[in-house]
């Protein structure tokens, strides 16, 4: 899957003293925020939607891991070897 890059404005006061607490945790704003979006996805993308993402995604996945060379190069590669 290929991520974006989602760039917000925030109070810098309030984000350092975020970052000091949630060091003090060993949590992530990352990760929390990553829970949130998803969270946030899922309550408003309709599953139907959700579904066909998902299913374009593992079709992505099967594709990826298809050969990269072409069929007629893995036979000479393997005439070759002989």
């Amino acid at each position: 899957m290929k991520k974006a890059t989602l760039q917000i404005s925030f109070d810098s006061e309030k984000l350092g003293a975020l970052k000091q607490y949630m060091a003090k945790k060993e949590a992530s704003i990352e990760t929390e925020l990553d829970e949130v979006m998803q969270k946030l996805y899922e309550k408003n993308v309709p599953a139907a939607v959700r579904e066909y993402i998902e299913s374009r995604e593992a079709d992505d996945q099967t594709k990826s891991a298809r050969p990269s060379r072409p069929a007629e190069e893995q036979k000479n590669a393997a005439e070759d070897e002989q």
